[in-house]
């Protein structure tokens, strides 16, 4: 029964994964159909991110109250409704007023089941949760670019999309009772009540700043990586836009593959030695990006930065119960799915501003400043949890 369900709770963060490339490769095409500057964009990440951001603080009273199965349900159909009501909008600011719902729906998944598999699985199943996360994300540009030039556009995309999600949320709804038959919990009420706790009560308790640094820290590389790696490479290392977009695909690659290699090693290794084989690998990349190579070495590097990068979150949480207790481990989770959506949200910007003023160049100096903050952090988090590199 606990494979079964760990196979649902798998595909369910295929569904999380979905929402997040959908509006990315889709935008090109609604901001031209809407007559809208470029920047427009942001306003509708900000929206979702925020969402996600209310959701994972609030985590532990909802998830306390009725059960990660029935959040993780419910949570998947509320991004399916928005997703659908975005692809029938004839204007911008209904997608905006969908985008707060969609990333509250997104931010209470990711938070229920990081959590629960952190629980009650093994550090080899967090790592290839977050590989098939990777999966959502693939697929949906794949979806909407064999529809994008038909009749149906950008929004016959979002439908096929819509149609998944329902699926996978039929699909829970369906498996609430193995949620009980797996691990003896079916409700909120009967699973262990946890502590619901303030922000700043959640702040107090040692190691919990750390864990948020190295969140932040790895969530700013990863997605700056993923956001400006192609500009880098076109203004910096003078590749073509077309050989730019299939060198970055390598840094996602690598990404995968990281999570996949931490998921196999995971059995023979504990997770914070793997989190440090990964930022020995990412130390090497980033340094090397600072070199003044070509473009082929730079994407090389680049895939270096996701096969180290990618095993740090997934373990990151893994760790959180055996950090923290497992009383506190949803209150404490929820807050590190803010802060890491806080970081995505603002740290690209941060990186694209800073080369517009200064230049690309400043790219890998930008990464390379988030890696030394992060080992700062490392250093810190062995002071507070002691040597945790034993299996």
């Amino acid at each position: 029964m606990a494979t079964l369900l760990l196979a649902v709770i798998y595909l369910a963060f295929i569904g999380l994964g979905l929402p997040d490339s959908l509006f990315g490769a889709a935008w090109p095409a609604i901001y031209t159909e809407y007559n809208l500057p470029l920047s427009f964009g942001s306003f509708l990440t900000v929206l979702s991110f925020l969402g996600t951001t209310i959701s994972s603080l609030s985590s532990a009273k909802v998830i306390n109250r009725f059960g990660t199965n029935k959040v993780t349900a419910f949570s998947t159909a509320l991004t399916a409704v928005a997703l659908l009501i975005m692809s029938f909008t004839g204007s911008y600011l209904p997608m905006c007023l969908c985008a707060l719902p969609l990333g509250l729906g997104a931010g209470a998944i990711d938070t229920a089941l990081n959590n629960y598999v952190a629980l009650h699985y093994s550090a080899t199943q967090m790592s290839f949760l977050h590989c098939f996360y990777g999966v959502g994300i693939s697929v949906s540009p794949y979806i909407l670019s064999l529809v994008l030039n038909g009749e149906s556009g950008w929004r016959g995309g979002y439908r096929i999309a819509v149609g998944i999600q329902v699926f996978i949320a039929v699909v829970l709804f369906a498996t609430l009772p193995l949620w009980s038959k797996a691990h003896g919990k079916e409700t909120g009420e009967e699973e262990q009540e946890v502590k619901e706790l303030s922000l700043k009560e959640i702040a107090k308790i040692p190691g919990v700043k750390v864990m948020w640094s190295l969140f932040i820290c790895s969530c700013t590389i990863e997605c700056t990586c993923g956001s400006w790696g192609s500009t880098f490479l076109v203004e910096h290392k003078g590749l073509a836009v077309e050989k730019a977009a299939e060198v970055i695909t390598f840094y996602y690659v690598g990404m995968a593959l990281g999570r996949f290699l931490s998921g196999v090693v995971a059995t023979k290794l504990h997770s914070w030695t793997i989190v440090k084989i990964g930022q020995v690998v990412m130390g090497v990349a980033l340094v090397l990006l600072c070199l003044p190579i070509g473009g082929v070495l730079a994407g090389v590097a680049l895939f270096m930065v996701g096969l180290g990068n990618g095993p740090l979150f997934p373990n990151f949480s893994y760790l959180t119960p055996e950090n923290f207790g497992e009383e506190l481990s949803p209150a404490i989770i929820g807050t590190q799915m803010a802060v890491s959506s806080i970081a995505i949200m603002t740290m690209p910007v941060l990186c694209s501003v800073l080369g517009q003023f200064l230049g690309m160049g400043i790219f890998p100096i930008y990464l390379l400043v988030f890696f030394v903050l992060m080992m700062v952090a490392m250093w810190r988090a062995g002071v507070v949890f002691g040597r945790g590199d034993r299996k």
